[in-house]
Parts: structure tokens; C-alpha cells; sequence
């Protein structure tokens, strides 16, 4: 059985329901009570279900790497970016706690500061980490001029 229909019939709720649940009421907002947003969870303060949804998140980001990391071989650095990755030091620091086996030390002087593009791990670090602004508006602009002239495909 999937789970909109083990949701369902467990709890009792038509199916537009539990989409309505695992789409607005799960995740960082379900664990949190509080938001899905990392701002807002960051900045709850002794609440304990938004640290524990920020706890989650970032453990479940350092398995990924850590998977990838293992899948790979290895890699030449990690790279944070977009929302959390740009503007979370802290979401930052809790993910790469958990990947001096990998050789990545974070200096924590580096990751504090303010943007723009910076490396944020130690000189020392046989594993780089590199806090880099993502540009969504240049990067689709760039795809979509190769497309007309022919240059790549995007599928």
C-alpha cells in the first residue's frame, strides 16, 4: 500500500487530505510546529522542535555528502549555495561537523563572514568547502541562449 493510502485508511482522512499533510504539514514545518523556513527555525530560540528540525536537517545534508563523498571516491571540495548553503553559517557548521574523516576542516572564522564568494574550510584542509552565491536568473539565460543557437541540448 502507498503511503497516501496507508495515511488514509491509518488515520482516517480522505486522500486530498494527506496530500494536504505531506505536502504543507510535513518536514521541517511538521517536526518544527514552527516553519519550514531555516530563518525562522534559526531564530526560535529555545524552542526545542525547531532545533530539532534544524538537528535533522543538517544531519540528513552530511549523510548525503557523506554518501556522495563515498560513492565518488572522494572530492575536491563541497560546495554550499542557494538559500540555507548561501546564507547559513550555521547550517553550514553543523553539516561539515561530521566530515573530518573525509578530511574537511571548516574554519570558523571564514564560514562567519559575510558573502561574497569565499572558501570557508582551512588552508590545511585535504577537503575544500567554498560558500558560492548561485545565480539562477544568469545560469537559465545562459541555458536558454544555447539552446536557440543551436549549441546543447537541455534533455
Amino acid at each position: 500500500m502507498a503511503i497516501v493510502g496507508f495515511l488514509a485508511a491509518k488515520e482516517n482522512l480522505a486522500a486530498e487530505a494527506v496530500e494536504k499533510l505531506l505536502n504543507y504539514e510535513s518536514g521541517m514545518v511538521g517536526v518544527s510546529g514552527v516553519s519550514g523556513d531555516m530563518r525562522q527555525l534559526l531564530g526560535a530560540g529555545e524552542n526545542e522542535r525547531a532545533r530539532l528540525a534544524v538537528e535533522m536537517f543538517c544531519y540528513r545534508a552530511r549523510k548525503y555528502v557523506g554518501a556522495y563523498l563515498a560513492a565518488m571516491g572522494g572530492a575536491d571540495a563541497v560546495v554550499f549555495t542557494g538559500g540555507i548553503g548561501e546564507n547559513s553559517p550555521e547550517a553550514r557548521a553543523s553539516i561539515c561537523e561530521g566530515l573530518g574523516w573525509a578530511g574537511l576542516t571548516l574554519d570558523r572564522e571564514r564560514n562567519l563572514a559575510p558573502p561574497p564568494d569565499r572558501r570557508i574550510s582551512t588552508d590545511g584542509s585535504r577537503l575544500e568547502a567554498y560558500c558560492i552565491a548561485t545565480d539562477e536568473e544568469l545560469l537559465i539565460a545562459r541555458d536558454t541562449a544555447r539552446c536557440v543557437l543551436g549549441e546543447r541540448q537541455l534533455w
